[in-house]
């Protein structure tokens, strides 16, 4: 089973036929696309359409969750709703599952939020704005880990746009980890059984990395892989190689 990902690739509305010519050979490479979020440079209308331009009607199925950027002209249910209309399935808490020949891929997706990690992490104390800023990071993780819990397939894997490690994120100043991911999305994965994280977000981070449980985690935003997709190939006990 191989599963081909990318996030951030951040495409305007003058981005169409930028991907969509590498992205027709995806079948010879892979049998699904992960979109790790941040889709688009400003969340517009215009832009969301060069998305579903790129990656609608594939002939693999494309699942993705959205990023910071997608959500910021406040638009990210008419995307999703418009993304939905070319075949593409967003998540936000939720799992999806595929049939890939006769094994069954299960991926569970939320955009994820900041917070920081382990020791260095904020806390929902204080004004009313940091205790925002917190819980919204635990209701994400919560749903992340909700549907994970609820997948019953032979591959899983976690989608998010922000990390849920510090390991993919060195090249980053230190100082911004704390808005690129949160330990809690880490802990949701290591509770259940996955196979792969998959994250974008951190454009200057590096690709692989593992969560404290051991969960292998790759960091697919584009300027980290380099290419239009990097390829994973899951093997059968579950160890997720680099195809590509």
């Amino acid at each position: 089973m191989r599963v081909a990902a990318v996030g951030d690739v951040h495409l305007g509305a003058d981005s169409r036929g930028r991907l969509r010519p590498a992205l027709l050979d995806l079948p010879a490479h892979a049998d699904a696309l992960l979109l790790a979020g941040d889709l688009t440079r400003l969340g517009t209308r215009a832009e969301a359409e060069a998305v579903a331009a790129e990656f609608g009607d594939l002939a693999v199925p494309v699942v993705a969750v959205l990023g910071n950027h997608d959500y910021h002209s406040d638009l990210a249910e008419e995307m999703t709703a418009l993304l939905v209309a070319h075949g593409i399935t967003v998540l936000e808490g939720e799992a999806t599952v595929l049939t890939i020949g006769d094994r069954t891929l299960g991926i569970a997706g939320t955009k994820g939020f900041g917070g920081g990690f382990a020791g260095k992490c904020a806390s929902a104390f204080g004004e009313p704005q940091m205790r925002e800023f917190a819980d919204h990071t635990v209701e994400l993780a919560d749903g992340l880990h909700a549907a994970l819990s609820e997948l019953r397939t032979d591959v899983t894997i976690a989608l998010t746009h922000y990390s849920p490690i510090s390991d993919t994120l060195h090249g980053e100043p230190p100082e911004i980890y704390p808005f690129l991911g949160s330990y809690l999305l880490g802990e949701a994965i290591d509770a259940c059984e996955v196979d792969l994280a998959v994250h974008g977000h951190a454009h200057a981070g590096i690709e692989r990395g593992t969560t404290p449980g051991g969960i292998r985690v790759r960091n697919v935003a584009q300027p980290v892989i380099g290419a239009e997709y990097a390829v994973y190939d899951l093997a059968p006990i579950g160890d997720p190689v680099a195809a590509e």
